[in-house]
């Protein structure tokens, strides 16, 4: 008779501190048959530290299409598995939602083991509205579709929430200013909960400032918040602003301007000012 199906436990692991792995998540590693990571290397490390000894096994951008069918197998035969990335919490900008969805589909139970999460760690202290807030992950990396995403993100009310890297992050918020305005505020969280964590506020002309002036602003893994469009009429404004841009392409910049005014509602002279 085959095995009844286990369980495929979602394990978030520490994005600096190894003291927020907890006591669960330990007992979880150590209990399951073998434990998906992003890096096996990287992983193998963090076992170690905390004496846990399981197989791992690759499970990556690259192969986790190829690799979910088997490890589907596995649980289908009775092995519970683990699925970890290299920080924070799995499938948030990370591996692991095609193994997931795999795994339901099998009518596997998937179970999460909850822990860190750099962006819900940053906006808990942002001090930025956390009511609604949209996660974006990482912006493009290509200056065009980076700057095409910000513009239609230029109306959300929600905190905008964003991962950047080191070597973009000048440029990242430049391209926000642009879009969102200088003034609106917004806040830089950078290494959380590493030896050199910092978190900066203040409006997105300071923070690009800020940042360009000093190397070891521009050093580590960030999370980006901006506050959201502060009511329908900002909103509206900059729907037209973002319709606008794209329409004087191809047509006079007057006749853009009337088009983006009717269609977004935001006022004419304004958008041609603009």
């Amino acid at each position: 008779m085959p095995a009844a199906p286990a369980t495929l436990y979602v394990v978030a692991t520490p994005i600096g501190n190894l003291a927020d792995l907890s006591p669960r998540a330990q007992e979880v590693l150590r209990s399951v048959a073998a434990i998906c990571a992003e890096d096996t290397r990287h992983t193998g490390q963090l076992l170690s530290h905390f004496g846990i000894s399981r197989p791992l096994v690759a499970l990556h951008d690259h192969n986790e299409e190829a690799m979910a069918e088997r490890v589907v197998a596995r649980l289908l035969g009775g092995e519970s598995m683990a699925v970890v990335s290299d920080a924070g919490t799995p499938l948030v900008s990370d591996p692991g939602f095609r193994l997931v969805r795999a795994a339901r589909a099998a009518g596997v139970k998937v179970s999460p083991v909850p822990g860190a999460c750099a962006a819900i760690a940053a906006l808990s202290v942002a001090g930025l509205p956390s009511d609604r807030f949209v996660f974006e992950g990482f912006l493009p990396a290509k200056a065009v579709a980076r700057r095409e995403r910000l513009q239609r993100l230029a109306g959300e009310t929600g905190t905008l929430v964003f991962y950047e890297s080191s070597h973009r992050i000048a440029e990242s918020l430049a391209d926000m200013a642009a879009a969102f305005g200088d003034e609106r505020p917004a806040v830089v969280a950078r290494e959380l909960t590493k030896l050199f964590e910092t978190v900066l506020e203040g409006t997105l002309a300071q923070l690009r400032a800020a940042v360009e002036a000093d190397d070891n602003q521009r050093k580590g893994e960030f999370v980006v918040m901006v506050q959201g469009a502060a009511d329908d009429e900002a909103a509206k404004i900059a729907e037209g602003r973002r319709l606008h841009a794209r329409l004087k392409e191809y047509l006079p910049p007057s006749t853009a301007a009337k088009l983006a005014a009717e269609l977004s509602g935001a006022p004419r002279k304004l958008l041609y000012g603009g």
